[in-house]
């Protein structure tokens, strides 16, 4: 053990228990098993700097997770809780997912198929279809140039071999699949949460 180093973190029984089965369980997800460790290894009263070399980190990290942790105790918060990422800052993306839903249908069709004398669709047509079609109000081809992106869609790329006939029902699909993502990510989070 390195000298100065305080006793940062003390674990009872039921935490300990509760991070090691986090750390062993196949469904962890890595980011959970890492902070886990790293709470596990302070309370074995080793350096920062040991902690971050034997788990691959930043120093700064376990820095960050052990004084969470504290925080955490403190405020008697749920283990995952103490665990979790902090929300971030910053206005929430006001894009729902029935609209990202209908963004990718939309992209993924012929922009003959609404009128435009184009055989791929460009950021300014998509964008200027997509709030015709009542996706968005308003939006910029920039806005919507990073969404394709994060989408990993490339319309201008596209060669429509895929694409049916029109489908008159493709909204309440696109619905249905939305609820679906949804009920499956509330699912997730109860998983996470810890029972009291």
């Amino acid at each position: 053990m390195a000298r100065g180093v305080r006793i940062r973190v003390k674990l009872n029984e039921d935490e300990r228990a509760e991070l090691e089965h986090l750390v062993s369980r196949f469904s962890s997800p890595q980011g959970l098993v890492v902070r886990s460790r790293i709470i596990l290894q302070a309370a074995e009263r080793r350096s920062n700097k040991e902690i971050a070399a034997t788990l691959g980190v930043n120093p700064a990290s376990v820095t960050r997770w052990t004084q969470r942790w504290e925080r955490g105790q403190e405020n008697k918060e749920p283990i995952l809780h103490r665990l979790m990422d902090m929300p971030r800052t910053g206005r929430p993306s006001l894009i729902k997912p029935e609209q990202l839903c209908q963004l990718v249908a939309l992209a993924c069709e012929e922009p003959e198929a609404y009128g435009r004398a184009i055989t791929h669709w460009t950021r300014r047509e998509l964008t200027e279809e997509a709030i015709k079609q009542g996706i968005f109000s308003s939006i910029s081809d920039r806005h919507l140039g990073r969404l394709l992106k994060d989408l990993e869609l490339k319309p201008h790329k596209s060669q429509y071999w895929l694409n049916a006939k029109a489908d008159p029902q493709k909204d309440e699909k696109i619905a249905s699949i939305c609820e679906a993502y949804k009920e499956a990510s509330d699912k997730k989070k109860r998983e996470l949460l810890p029972l009291v």
